[in-house]
């Protein structure tokens, strides 16, 4: 009887290729969902946007499929390219504000009792549970001629005429600011929150002082965190056209509103195409640098 079993049993050789045709079959159908969620909204559109990019506009507006390059050489049009000039200018300088204000609020949370650390991180969070439209259109509110930053200083008499806030490039730095600032601060409090602050008693014990101690192991030993959120912040700025367009007005025009104007009002997709495909591109540079900065991409903490 246990002879009969035996012979039952395949080989070893077997048995393992059996296993690992089990979990082959096992891990394609996790998978597959997955796989195909990318398919259909990932990879698909990025398809049609490269074909679309290398086709041409007829006179009403349509779509004709003829090969040209010429989407990409007007792309590189020196109007063009200081539209792109200014949208990278913006939110570099909207990652470097963020980044300023978001360190030392995201330290201060970090050292914070957890009583006091769990409050300070709804007050982040809150903004999320509110639309972002709802929350630019409360900025204008405040920062328009008659809004009630311009009221109250000239209630103060700080100013006798209104200021003029709104529909400026400072206005879309602040509309910016404000929305990106929860994505820089996650990402560093994530990371400052691990930080074995004994390093830093033990720096100040050797006779370091807190500058020297913050550019010498703090910054250090907090660089993923805030490599991170420079990415969270800047490649999602360099989209943005709400902002732009609510706060800018007709003044303000960066690459996101003009692709956008592209495909909504002009009615030109081949060239919004072609501009979108170099965003894309310049994006995914400026990932792998970032990455590059980090040592890896397992060493940035992205939240």
């Amino acid at each position: 009887m246990n002879t009969e079993v035996k012979n039952m049993e395949p080989p070893p050789g077997k048995k393992g290729k059996l296993n690992f045709s089990r979990r082959l079959s096992g891990g394609l159908i996790t998978l597959a969902p997955i796989s195909l969620w990318m398919l259909a909204f990932f990879i698909v559109p990025i398809i049609i946007i490269v074909v679309v990019s290398f086709s041409k506009r007829t006179i009403v507006g349509t779509i004709d499929y003829s090969f040209t390059l010429s989407n990409y050489g007007r792309a590189f049009d020196l109007n063009y390219l200081k539209i792109l000039g200014n949208s990278l200018w913006i939110s570099l300088l909207t990652t470097l504000l963020c980044l300023v204000f978001g360190y030392p609020f995201a330290y201060f949370i970090a050292r914070a009792s957890k009583k006091y650390r769990s409050i300070l991180l709804m007050l982040i969070i809150l903004p999320f549970w509110t639309n972002s439209l709802i929350r630019t259109y409360a900025w204008m509110i405040l920062l328009r001629t008659e809004g009630i930053i311009n009221t109250y200083l000239m209630n103060w008499n700080i100013i006798k005429e209104p200021i003029q806030m709104l529909y400026t490039e400072g206005a879309v730095l602040v509309g910016m600011l404000y929305t990106m600032f929860p994505f820089m601060v996650l990402p560093l409090y994530s990371t400052i929150e691990k930080l074995d602050f004994s390093l830093l008693e033990a720096a100040a014990d050797l006779g370091a002082n807190p500058r020297k101690t913050f550019l010498k192991v703090t910054l250090p030993l907090t660089k993923s965190g805030i490599l991170s959120g420079c990415l969270l912040v800047f490649v999602p700025t360099l989209g943005l056209f709400f902002i732009p367009d609510l706060m800018g007005g007709s003044k303000i025009t960066l690459i996101s509103n003009l692709i956008k104007n592209q495909f909504l009002q002009s009615r030109n997709w081949p060239f919004g195409s072609a501009m979108s495909i170099i965003v894309m591109l310049l994006m995914f540079i400026l990932i792998k640098i970032f990455t590059r900065l980090g040592g890896s991409k397992d060493k940035l903490e992205v939240m």
